[in-house]
């Protein structure tokens, strides 16, 4: 399908310097057919069972490129530029300096505004004309808490699940993912970690989901961070493990916002794992 591209500016109500939070909006279009609907993904660049942030650089070239090609498949795609507590909604540079401050962003951002523009987001695809409402979520990089929370989102793919098992991510109150889990506060589906995490934070992160009985597809993959990011990427990009895993994303999302099955019921049947 073809796509295009546009951006709106939403009041946030907890940014200390009243600057509103920019979230681009990539659409698929079909001619002719100007009332069609599609569900909606937020790609908030973060990342758990959860989605999240795709990067620490805002809405990049990567990113753009990478929900492109979500939206080409049909699917209405928000990427909100999560930054806006400390500058304008600019991409930040693939840079030494940039690093820094996005890292710096990154821990001085408080988790309520994380989860504020998470609603937001969810929110603002929910109000388009050409969103049915159903919400999928994804993202690569910088930990993860939100958005899979919210009872909107169905279903979330994730790449790189960073900060997650150490709960670092945030100022002051910080990053509670894995509470929330044990809480029972998961509502989404969690699809897809791969090997940026260490093997400990790996296992906490596995045990966690299944104790928590999520519904959770866990794949480890031999990839360096980053590795998705088709520029910058430091001698890390994989194009060939990006489009596997890319097809793993649209396989999860054809199946579980891609199509109405009605609400779950659990048959509480434990998989039998033998031959």
């Amino acid at each position: 399908m073809l796509i295009q591209k546009t951006f709106h500016d939403v009041p946030t109500k907890l940014s200390p310097n009243g600057r509103p939070i920019r979230i681009f909006v990539i659409s698929p279009v079909v001619p002719e057919y100007p009332h069609a609907k599609f569900p909606g993904v937020v790609v908030f660049r973060q990342a758990l069972v959860v989605l999240k942030h795709l990067e620490i650089y805002q809405v990049t070239g990567p990113v753009e490129r990478f929900a492109g090609q979500i939206a080409s498949h049909g699917y209405v795609v928000a990427c909100p530029s999560v930054y806006h507590e400390f500058e304008g909604p600019e991409a930040i540079p693939y840079d030494t300096e940039g690093t820094d401050r996005g890292n710096k962003y990154k821990i001085e951002k408080e988790v309520a505004a994380y989860d504020e523009d998470a609603t937001l987001s969810i929110d603002l695809l929910t109000s388009l004309k050409n969103c049915n409402g159903r919400i999928a979520a994804t993202g690569m990089c910088l930990g993860g808490h939100l958005a899979a929370f919210d009872p909107r989102v169905l279903a979330s793919v994730c790449f790189f699940a960073t900060d997650i098992h150490s709960a670092t991510l945030g100022k002051g109150k910080k990053d509670d993912s894995l509470i929330k889990v044990r809480n029972g506060d998961l509502n989404g589906k969690g699809e897809l970690v791969d090997t940026h995490v260490p093997r400990e934070g790996r296992d906490l992160i596995r045990k966690t989901l299944e104790d928590a009985k999520i519904p959770v597809s866990f794949l480890e993959v031999q990839a360096q961070h980053a590795f998705i990011r088709d520029e910058s990427s430091k001698g890390r990009w994989d194009a060939a493990l990006t489009r596997s895993l890319f097809t793993f994303l649209l396989e999860v999302f054809e199946r579980t916002v891609g199509r109405d099955l009605g609400p779950r019921v659990s048959l509480n049947i434990e998989p039998e794992h033998v031959c």
